[in-house]
């Protein structure tokens, strides 16, 4: 007999009982300020969370796939190539994939490393060409790629001006080599979507820099493209902006975060210590902060069912692809 869902894929309630006493304070009091868009409350979040990844900007938007393709429209804006490929993984693409088609890009897929999923080092290396408008790194399931080993290749090529855009959606407080994700490439976004390790309980999202020209270009296209209000200075423009409640909500939960991302490793941990042979959990490295705990396996049925017989709650990650990827540059 199947058991009740003892352990469900998620449970966003613990999260907010786990900080009710602070958040419903800091809510209460923004609410009470009449001030909910624009204000104060978003300002320290985003000087926080810059601060904390190690940046000197952060770009408060409506979500993660803003956060994408603002991004994206500003490295092609500012950059020094008329290329239209953007560089990317499939299995991780479907949103970055959108953010390319928004922005009149074009996907091309590259390899992954099979134990970590992430974006092959040696695939992207191979890819680059005359005609690459950006490579996006995606640190998938919160594992982290060698972004610096990316920038080396690039320099022997010749390719340094490409714009290397970091998706972080899954990687709130990963490190590699004692950096930040988010901290590594020329720009980087974050979704707060509820599910992530930092999450708000709404939508939201962020784009960090440490490039002044980058901000601003993205300050100016997530507020309709003006230069003053009303006045349309560039095109692209939309209106993305994170309300002060979430903003409140975040700015409790940030200085906690690794916390929390060191019991996420613990439970990976001991799923790992009891897997069969058969079943392989993913390897993000030391620095991941396990945003899912991913397992590869032989039979991917049997082993949900088996899960399920025993209350733990499994989903199936999986991307398509349904437009072209790009022509292949040697």
């Amino acid at each position: 007999m199947t058991k009740p869902n003892a352990v469900p894929m998620n449970d966003l309630k613990r999260l907010y009982q786990r900080y009710e006493v602070k958040i419903d304070r800091e809510v209460a009091s923004t609410l009470r300020s009449g001030w909910w868009l624009n204000g104060s409350t978003g300002r320290r979040f985003a000087a926080n969370f810059a601060e904390f990844v190690g940046v000197s900007d952060c770009v408060l938007v409506a979500n993660g796939t803003d956060a994408l393709e603002l991004a994206l429209a500003s490295v092609a804006r500012l950059g020094d190539t008329r290329g239209r490929e953007v560089i990317m993984t499939a299995n991780a693409g479907g949103y970055a994939s959108c953010a390319c088609w928004h922005n009149d890009l074009i996907p091309h897929y590259v390899d992954i490393e099979p134990a970590s999923q992430l974006v092959s080092v040696q695939s992207v290396q191979e890819a680059v060409c005359a005609d690459t408008a950006a490579i996006v790194v995606t640190h998938l399931y919160g594992g982290v790629v060698d972004v610096r080993a990316i920038r080396a290749g690039l320099a022997l090529a010749g390719l340094s001006h490409i714009p290397i855009v970091e998706d972080c959606a899954q990687a709130h407080g990963a490190r590699i080599g004692g950096n930040m994700a988010g901290s590594l490439g020329d720009i980087a976004t974050f979704s707060f979507y509820p599910t992530k390790n930092l999450g708000a309980m709404g939508d939201g999202g962020a784009v960090l820099t440490s490039d002044p020209a980058l901000a601003g270009q993205v300050r100016q296209l997530q507020q309709y493209g003006w230069t003053s209000k009303y006045h349309v200075g560039i095109p692209g423009g939309r209106n993305s902006r994170m309300d002060e409640v979430q903003a409140a909500i975040l700015d409790v939960l940030l200085p906690d975060v690794d916390n929390r991302n060191e019991q996420r490793r613990a439970i990976l941990d001991r799923y790992k210590s009891v897997a069969r042979r058969r079943v392989k959990f993913l390897n993000g490295g030391d620095g991941a902060v396990a945003h899912l705990a991913v397992a590869l396996c032989d039979d991917r049925d049997a082993f949900r069912a088996f899960m399920k017989e025993r209350g733990v709650d499994t989903e199936i990650l999986c991307w398509i692809a349904t437009r072209s990827a790009g022509r292949t540059c040697r």
